[in-house]
């Protein structure tokens, strides 16, 4: 059924034009049957769930109540060519819910309604070709609604019922519409709360999940970084990398590969997969590929679909990422899943953050292996320059004691012809040349012999073959024996010797053949750089209750800080600190250590104020030594 167009008599059912701002309570007492009403709406408010159905249930309520034929209610719309957002219409009587206001004729009455803010009534117009019918309808009343002063919509009701039109119907409708109008403001504004509520949860939420996502990669990157740093085994290292990837992502499987830039090639030597077939061991030609690896050793990553189906994978879904450091790249991380998947940010950020650590932690395996191999070739160098000096020194020992055999005969045929042990008593200047000439080769053969003894002892100390018979000293009387043979040198060289041993001092269990050798050493050595007037102590002291420490102190020298570290390396000697240019051979101190280590003790050295000291601690019985 087409609409009535009405006719264009309108009337305004406002008196003085101020209708809309009368209190909704003035409402109650004038229109006291208008509280069942307004409670009806107001309870319909509070159970719908947005304002269309807040909104379809005013236009059902207001038809029941007000007996009119139809509800429509309309929201602001300039042109006014909206339709209507609720309807309510009894059986007999079709839907108008399409039709906007001016196609029902009725856009003069909404903007009259709108501009004097009260309630407006139209009469139809018969029709005689529907004059027949008993809903013909006689009138509509348009009721203007507003929110927060501006226009907001309108209610029409339309009704056939001509006894409405003489009533005060139309005067009750204002109030009504004011009435409306708060409840409608109120609940939109509740309705705009929670639309921000849930936008407001929603954003929380996303965060959250943000938040959550962010530590799900950082707890993930630690455990592939940790795993990937825990090596120094470049294989472990990229194995472990494919497959904590692999596992992480979810994803089909994935490899590595590193390259050889020399011979442009790009070799598979890690995998892993939950289902893809092998492709280890491949070996591209990178020139054959310049689209995929041009990008790549240019450090870009990117990801893709095969067009043309694998033979034996199909079509997948594929990210390539390279594996570089500053110094260029290494090789490159290939991730595979089923055709369609897309790596998104996070997947990306992960793997690039993976191939850094590769990165780095293949450099430190190579820098190490290369270390280890410099190490084990220092060794092996090492190894061979011991058994070089040890054989030396065994070749050289026989020929070297023949000769002080025979220096020694000849001793004493020189002696018995020329007097030879009143000429070496003589100083250098007033000797002969035959006694001068005997003294250097009897110092020089000495010499010889003292360097192979002392090459042969460190090479047994070495190797673990030094022999070691521990018993009991005392100190106390032990100690003179060896101080009383330096007091000869040190009283020609105007040197002061001083021993301090402390007459309580108990019985300590060493070996004595070492422990001599290494005081008669510490001693020789203060003698030989401590200069005229210098004074040169030895003190022995209780340190703990199993532990003796020995202290040698000399004055008059020091030793420079950069030579510190390297005075008990064999062969080494203090640069211009000999004042007696009496030589040696640089293996004093690097036996008297191995020894120390030997009697399960340490030595220290200290050197300042115009002083050295030489300290070093025993054990008062040694531990295990069989």
């Amino acid at each position: 059924m087409s609409p009535q167009q009405p006719s264009q008599v309108v009337t305004d059912s406002s008196r003085d034009g101020r209708v809309l701002s009368q209190p909704l309570a003035a409402v109650n007492d004038e229109c006291p049957e208008a509280e069942k009403l307004l409670g009806a709406i107001a309870r319909q408010a509070l159970a719908q769930e947005s304002i269309e159905d807040f909104l379809q249930s005013i236009a059902a309520i207001l038809r029941t109540q007000l007996a009119v034929d139809r509800v429509l209610i309309y929201p602001y719309d300039r042109a006014q060519r909206s339709s209507a957002i609720a309807e309510a219409t009894i059986a007999e009587l079709s839907q108008f819910q399409l039709f906007s206001l001016t196609e029902l004729g009725l856009e003069v009455a909404a903007q009259s309604a709108w501009q004097h803010q009260s309630s407006q009534m139209i009469q139809h117009e018969p029709d005689k070709r529907v004059s027949a019918q008993p809903s013909r309808l006689q009138a509509s009343f348009v009721i203007p609604l507003q929110v927060a002063l501006q226009p907001w919509g309108v209610i029409v009701l339309q009704t056939h019922n001509p006894a409405l039109l003489q009533s005060d119907f139309a005067s009750r409708l204002d109030p009504l519409a004011i009435a409306i109008s708060q409840i409608l403001q109120r609940l939109q504004a509740h309705y705009q709360l929670q639309v921000h509520n849930q936008a407001l949860a929603a954003e929380v939420q996303q965060r959250t999940a943000q938040l959550q996502t962010v530590l799900d990669f950082e707890a993930t990157l630690k455990r592939i970084t940790d795993r990937v740093r825990d090596s120094l085994d470049e294989k472990q290292i990229l194995q472990n990398a494919v497959k904590e990837l692999t596992e992480a992502l979810g994803i089909k499987g994935s490899n590595t590969a590193l390259y050889d830039l020399e011979q442009g090639t790009s070799t598979i030597y890690y995998e892993y997969t939950t289902s893809l077939s092998s492709s280890q061991g491949r070996v591209s030609q990178m020139e054959a590929f310049p689209e995929v690896y041009h990008q790549l050793l240019e450090g870009q990553y990117f990801q893709f679909c095969s067009i043309i189906p694998n033979p034996v994978r199909g079509r997948v879904a594929m990210f390539a990422c390279p594996i570089l450091d500053d110094r260029g790249v290494l090789g490159d991380l290939w991730l595979i899943n089923d055709k369609g998947y897309g790596f998104n940010e996070v997947d990306i950020r992960l793997v690039q953050q993976v191939a850094n650590q590769c990165a780095i932690a293949i450099r430190q395996a190579r820098l190490y292996q290369a270390a280890q191999s410099q190490v084990e070739e220092l060794e092996r160098l090492n190894t061979l320059k011991d058994d070089f000096l040890s054989t030396v020194s065994h070749e050289l020992r026989t020929p070297v004691t023949s000769m002080r055999v025979a220096l020694q005969l000849l001793g004493v045929t020189l002696n018995q012809e020329f007097d030879l042990d009143s000429e070496l008593q003589k100083s250098k200047a007033e000797q002969g040349r035959i006694a001068r000439y005997y003294q250097i080769l009897q110092e020089e053969c000495e010499r010889e012999i003292s360097l192979i003894n002392d090459l042969l002892d460190l090479q047994r100390l070495d190797v673990g073959n030094h022999p070691i018979h521990p018993r009991p000293i005392q100190l106390q009387h032990w100690l003179p024996r060896i101080v009383n043979g330096f007091q000869a040198r040190v009283k020609s060289r105007q040197q002061q010797l001083e021993l301090q041993v402390p007459e309580s001092l108990q019985k300590i269990v060493s070996d004595e053949a070492s422990l001599e050798r290494i005081v008669a050493e510490l001693l020789n050595n203060a003698c030989k750089y401590t200069p005229p007037g210098g004074n040169i102590c030895l003190a022995v002291k209780r340190s703990s209750d199993d532990q003796i420490q020995f202290c040698i102190t000399n004055t008059g020298i020091e030793i420079p800080a950069d030579e510190m570290p390297r005075i008990f390396d064999k062969f080494y000697r203090v640069p211009s600190a000999d004042p007696w240019k009496q030589g040696g051979t640089g293996l004093g101190l690097a036996l008297v250590q191995k020894l120390l280590m030997h009697l399960q003790g340490d030595i220290q050295v200290t050197s300042g104020q115009n002083q050295t000291c030489f300290t070093f601690d025993l054990p008062v019985a040694l531990r295990n030594f069989g």
